[in-house]
């Protein structure tokens, strides 16, 4: 494991693995750099995998203020370490991380599968509150549970996940609180990007990619058949076939 430092001083736990241009991994909210372990080997033959804890778990520190600009600043500090420009590839609040960090880093191409931008108010605006109400109520097993029922993942995840996830419930809070409050408005990467979504992924997200789609500058699509927003562990070949043919 290596370890870098962000802007707010906060060490962030990174591991790299495989051979060729660097890919850094952004995982979404309630997850970890595990999050990661079924699509990294499919992809650590043309590239050279990085994964990190985002900040407040796992093998990474957190910091005092929280903000979707402490997340880029994380971000850029692992571009930073890895020797060439690398391929970001961004899921789910990781994909919201890395639309917003894209314009400020030096990257080659930036992958989103779903990233975590409302179109509207798909959970009624207030999804954020309703698990701080389970946290105020010290439920941080329901605190989560709100969160994966809210986005239709409750049934495809493990006990074992749910409860994992449980402790880190904050940070699933304050990652809700940021993406209620984000405004799309007018976004733009600066570099070719790949927008995948899965083929029964929830319908709120692929409003989200078409959104993206119709603003930015250079983009690219890919639906993974079969496969629903957590398509990193259940179809990662796919998602690796689709990244390699973006790379060419």
């Amino acid at each position: 494991m290596h370890t870098v430092v962000s802007a707010d001083g906060t060490e962030l736990g990174y591991e790299a693995r495989g051979d060729g241009r660097p890919l850094v991994l952004v995982h979404g909210t309630s997850a970890r750099t595990e999050s990661f372990r079924d699509l990294a080997p499919h992809l650590a033959e043309d590239f050279t995998v990085v994964t990190y804890d985002r900040r407040g778990r796992g093998r990474s520190g957190d910091g005092d203020d929280y903000g979707l600009q402490r997340e880029v600043e994380d971000l850029r500090a692992v571009v930073d370490a890895v020797d060439r420009e690398p391929v970001v590839l961004g899921h789910s609040f990781g994909g919201l991380v890395a639309l917003e960090a894209a314009s400020e880093l030096d990257v080659d191409r930036l992958v989103l599968y779903e990233p975590s931008v409302l179109v509207g108010e798909p959970h009624g605006g207030d999804l954020a509150e309703r698990v701080r109400a389970h946290l105020g109520d010290g439920d941080r097993v329901r605190a989560v549970e709100e969160f994966f029922d809210a986005v239709g993942a409750a049934d495809l995840l493990p006990r074992a996940a749910v409860e994992q996830a449980a402790g880190i419930a904050e940070t699933v809070a304050r990652e809700l609180e940021v993406v209620e409050g984000y405004d799309l408005d007018d976004p733009e990467t600066g570099v070719p990007t790949l927008l995948v979504v899965g083929e029964d992924g929830p319908d709120h997200l692929r409003e989200a990619v078409e959104a993206l789609d119709e603003t930015l500058a250079a983009t690219e699509r890919a639906e993974l058949a079969g496969a629903g927003h957590l398509g990193i562990n259940t179809a990662p070949e796919r998602l690796a076939d689709a990244v390699r043919a973006f790379r060419r």
